[in-house]
């Protein structure tokens, strides 16, 4: 079974975006971690609709793990779910 994809939801010019990307890859520096997407929430409509301004998301597979600021706890708890 392959890994599911850590998904970081986010969209340019996001200074909240850019501090959510630096902290997961420092966490990743400490943690294993499954491969990061990065997506930009502004290349789809669906992704738009559903986030909206309420950027960043990081996701694991489909699942929310935290909005807004990055959760190193709640990342470890989800990982360790799998």
């Amino acid at each position: 079974m392959s890994a599911v994809a850590l998904r970081l939801v986010s969209r340019r010019d996001c200074l909240l975006c850019e501090e959510m990307h630096e902290a997961l890859l420092a966490f990743g520096r400490e943690v294993p971690l499954p491969p990061v997407e990065l997506i930009d929430v502004d290349s789809d409509p669906q992704l738009q609709s559903r986030y909206g301004l309420q950027v960043p998301v990081l996701l694991l597979g489909e699942e929310l793990v935290c909005r807004f600021r990055f959760d190193g706890e709640a990342l470890r708890r989800r990982l360790a779910l799998r």
